[in-house]
């Protein structure tokens, strides 16, 4: 995962040699044998972030080293930059002083930063020759979990979905009775079911239902089941087919199947035992969107009514074109009533009665809700809870569930089965951005254009010649959706996500071990961690003291039912490498103290805080893409509002009785030819003549508009179209437009 940034930050470094970092006495030298050693870590880590690679102890602390390295040298760059940002807004004085007597205190800090990355590049160095003397490469005993092992427990537990007992099952019976429809209705056409969720759903045990039913078996003359997962090879796929063909009808296997066949001889030998035959088949587990191009040549449409089904985690996959007639079924989660049946089986089946107790059954409804109806969940916590008596017992799993999901052997195989076979199964840019969602609390529905461009300040979404950021990161959401590693939601009209509760748990268990975020208490004190991320989830009405808060790159603060609230001395000032502030809902009146001095600020969210005004200085933030007071009492910008030439989004709108009030902007708006969304503004002057001449605007929001100015606004419409009026309205007064090129 830290490959990705380690691409970041060797771009970084070769802004800084064509920079005043190069003229640095020996910094030159050391920051170029950084990047070229980078380069190599890079490639390490991204080697390392491969799901299909098990390490040993030593390999993993290793890694861990490396990327605590990588974190340490952004560290230095954004402080560097920092610096030579503070030089170049001080005063001429000031800078005369420093060019003709070498202000001693600027020599000193040419020194510290020198000594700063001749110290990595020695770390650098040490960590290769403390591979090679305790032999990183080599084989240590100790726990470590292998991809194989993995693989191995997810098809002995599809096989076992065989074997589950009727009464062992709940509120599946629908979903079965609907299956068994499309396997055995009159179609003689051949036909592709799909049956699609996130791990742990359930969809094998409904498919392994469905095909064990014996109207089912009686309809087909022959079928197989098979397990695909993430790595196979297809030659290994037809062979086992072949195998599971000629058991299911107790015939014996052909003696000349051996490993020496080619693929078109095993091809031949499937397709000349399937043409005559109505068959079924299903595909447990499916993770590649090639996988039917490959195999479907092996199952011949000779109009006899075949099926194949397939399971898979991917809606891309389940909607796929397959080129035949298709049916999808998305598993839904388990109603309120089933899933306590289900919990309850298990958890309560040594208590008296078999039934839950008066004081425990409370914390043991809310246990099952974290559940969130999800089949493989709700069985591994009745089964830890199964011997838990007391209500301190159930108390401490429910206050420590994070802990229980990383070191309970009871909950470890849901763990690799929910999470990290999908996680482990996302190109390396997109783990970064499921982790980065845990930082939003529990049962939080976010925004995706908030979630976007969050990605994009973090520096999370890669360059696509033609497409926009906002683009790329959208192409990621829905990535996530379609694995199922986030939920769709709406918040009121507007598209937006949620993180399943114990998918959150577990990706905050992993984003600890990786150092890349923290959730607290604000009551807490807040230590050093080494996180680069930090989300403060309090409800008090201010955050406990903070330290080793320097290193951060973002920080979210939640504050909730809440009437004021209130920051530690120095906590902005201690946050100038963030790029990230979102402080949205948090009832503060004022800006924190020094917040327009973070220079690397990307992205602030001041959404519905009781802000009146922001000050002159915000034309500080230079480097500021996202600026939301959406909801805030600010009724007018400042003329410096203009100097944020990098700004791409800015959300504004205060709200009277549900009716949107717009903010009045200076004319000045029009010099930031890199705004995309402009939300909401009111129509005065000649102000939307003015912002016709911003090309990239895709998004804008007007209250206020007058009759006049339906000229202006037909003018902003696409001039490559050759009509009037091109903009899209939509209620209240918004635009949509594509950027000019």
């Amino acid at each position: 995962m830290a490959s990705v940034s380690a691409d970041l930050f060797i771009c970084k470094f070769e802004g800084i040699l064509e920079s005043e970092a190069a003229s640095i006495a020996g910094v030159g030298d050391h920051v170029d044998e950084i990047k070229r050693e980078l380069e190599f870590m890079k490639a390490f880590l991204a080697n390392a972030d491969e799901g299909n690679k098990a390490h040993t102890q030593v390999e993993q602390v290793w890694i861990r080293t490396v990327r605590d390295l990588v974190n340490d040298v952004e560290n230095i760059i954004d402080e560097f930059m920092y610096h030579v940002y503070e030089q170049q807004i001080a005063c001429r004085f000031a800078r005369w002083i420093h060019k003709t007597i070498h202000f001693p205190k600027h020599l000193w800090y040419k020194r510290k930063i020198a000594n700063k990355l001749q110290k990595i590049a020695m770390a650098i160095r040490a960590i290769t020759e403390r591979s090679q003397r305790y032999g990183g490469g080599a084989a240590v005993e100790g726990k470590s979990t292998s991809s194989e092992d993995i693989r191995r427990w997810v098809q002995i537990q599809a096989l076992s979905s065989l074997y589950h007992k009727e009464d062992e099952l709940v509120g599946i019976e629908g979903d079965k009775n609907m299956l068994m429809g499309w396997l055995t209705n009159e179609e003689q056409c051949q036909t592709v079911v799909s049956v699609v969720g996130m791990g742990g759903s359930g969809k094998t045990t409904l498919v392994a239902r469905t095909f064990k039913d014996e109207i089912v078996k009686r309809h087909f003359e022959c079928y197989a089941w098979i397990t695909v997962s993430q790595s196979y090879v297809i030659e290994d796929l037809l062979r086992r087919l072949i195998k599971e063909f000629h058991k299911a009808k107790k015939e014996e296997v052909p003696a000349d199947m051996n490993n020496a066949m080619s693929y078109s001889e095993l091809l031949e030998m499937l397709v000349n035992y399937l043409e005559t035959k109505r068959y079924l088949v299903v595909l447990d587990d499916v993770w590649d969107v090639h996988l039917w191009e490959k195999i479907r040549l092996s199952f011949p449409d000779k109009q006899l009514g075949s099926r194949v089904m397939l399971t898979t985690r991917r809606e891309d996959i389940a909607s796929s074109s397959f080129g035949v007639e298709s049916q999808v079924h998305k598993i839904q989660p388990l109603e309120k009533g089933d899933a306590w049946e289900l919990f309850s089986m298990k958890a309560f089946s040594s208590y008296p009665n078999k039934s839950c107790s008066t004081e425990i059954l409370p914390i043991a409804r809310e246990l099952v809700e974290k559940c969130e109806g999800l089949p493989l969940a709700i069985v591994a916590l009745s089964g830890l809870m199964s011997s838990k008596k007391s209500l301190t017992e159930w108390s401490t799993v429910y206050n420590s569930l994070n802990w229980h999901l990383t070191n309970s052997p009871l909950l470890e195989p849901m763990k690799m089965r929910i999470l990290l076979f999908s996680f482990n199964d996302l190109p390396y840019r997109l783990k970064q951005c499921f982790l980065y969602c845990s930082l939003f609390p529990e049962d939080h529905v976010i925004l995706n254009l908030r979630l976007i461009t969050l990605w994009i300040a973090e520096g999370f979404v890669e360059h696509v010649e033609g497409l926009t950021p906002e683009e790329v990161a959208n192409s990621y959401l829905m990535e996530l959706f379609f694995r199922n590693m986030l939920q769709q939601r709406f918040r009121g009209p507007l598209p937006a996500c949620k993180m399943h509760d114990l998918l959150r748990e577990i990706a905050l268990s992993i984003a600890k071990e990786e150092k890349f975020c923290a959730v607290h208490d604000g009551s807490e004190t807040v230590e050093e961690t080494r996180a680069l991320r930090l989300s403060i989830q309090t409800a008090n009405g201010e955050i406990g003291s903070c330290t080793g808060i320097s290193r951060l790159r973002s920080c979210l603060v939640f504050a909730t039912d809440l009437s004021s609230f209130s920051f530690p001395n120095k906590f902005t000032s201690d946050l100038k490498l963030s790029k990230v502030l979102d402080l949205e809902d948090v009832p503060i009146d004022n800006l924190p103290d020094n917040l327009t001095s973070l220079f690397n600020l990307k992205y602030l969210n001041l959404s519905r805080t009781p802000i009146t005004e922001l000050p002159e200085s915000i034309r500080q933030l230079h480097n500021l893409q996202t600026l939301n007071i959406t909801g805030t009492k600010i009724e007018a910008l400042p003329r410096g509002i203009s100097k944020l030439r990098n700004l791409r989004h800015l959300l504004m709108g205060r709200f009277i009785s549900r009716k949107i009030i717009g903010v009045r902007i200076p004319s000045s708006i029009s010099k930031m030819k890199k705004l995309q969304t402009l939300a909401n503004i009111e129509s005065e002057g000649n102000i939307i003549r003015l912002i016709g001449s911003m090309t990239q605007l895709t998004f804008l929001g007007i209250t206020n508009v007058k009759e006049r100015d339906e000229e202006d606004l037909c003018a902003m419409a696409d001039p490559h179209s050759g009509k009037r009026g091109q903009l899209t309205p939509c209620k209240p007064r918004i635009y949509h437009r594509r950027p000019r090129t």
